[in-house]
């Protein structure tokens, strides 16, 4: 069900992060990703030399309302993650990470930290079905769903590959997707780093007291 794919760091020191997805399929015409730390640094959180714009994307929540990522979350910090959920691993994991993560921050911190599901599979994530799927990991998690071609953009502007559902060998429905988490400052609202599906509890629980401030992990 996972599949390594590769993004390429440009600039001065060139480094390669090894990133995958959920399901099965061909990523060789994944984005790049630019970044600047160093792969044996010790730190699970990778900071970009560019910045990421934070995505343009007005979808559905799971109260089946509009959301505006950017006017939403602007002067928040921000976790945005592209997946689905009957993923049957990395996506729950990563979420649960988060989340346990979260509720070791103070209360003030645990309120001003937006965490944002975008769905890959929204043909079966309705904003119903995500919204139960997220109410058991965290309530504060935000669920967004909507037309696939418009988050398909969006996770392609931050250098995250997204494909169409579709059945794999045994029949089943699966969704290819980066598995990559974009942190966005609160100070400059640019997605500054990115964690990949190795990311542990104990790293988003070092990481998150910094991050919430819009500081290097």
């Amino acid at each position: 069900m996972r599949k390594k794919t590769f993004a390429a760091a440009a600039l001065l020191a060139a480094a390669t992060l090894s990133l995958s997805a959920c399901g099965s399929g061909d990523d060789s015409t994944s984005p790049v990703t630019v970044v600047s730390q160093e792969s044996d640094s010790g730190k699970a959180g990778t900071v970009l030399d560019q910045p990421f714009a934070k995505p343009d994307l007005v979808l559905t929540d799971t109260h089946g309302k509009k959301y505006d990522l950017r006017k939403e979350t602007q002067g928040h910090p921000t976790l945005v993650y592209f997946g689905y959920t009957h993923c049957p691993d990395v996506c729950p994991a990563t979420m649960s990470n988060i989340a346990v993560a979260k509720s070791k921050l103070p209360k003030a911190g645990q309120n001003d930290l937006r965490v944002v599901f975008v769905t890959t599979d929204p043909g079966r994530d309705t904003p119903t079905e995500l919204g139960k799927w997220l109410k058991g990991i965290d309530p504060q998690f935000i669920g967004l769903t909507g037309d696939f071609a418009t988050i398909q953009a969006g996770a392609r502007s931050l250098g995250i590959s997204v494909e169409p559902t579709s059945k794999d060998k045994n029949g089943k429905l699966v969704s290819v997707h980066g598995t990559q988490v974009i942190v966005f400052s609160p100070k400059t609202n640019g997605g500054y780093v990115l964690y990949g599906e190795d990311a542990t509890v104990d790293d988003y629980t070092k990481d998150l007291p910094k991050l919430v401030k819009g500081a290097n992990p």
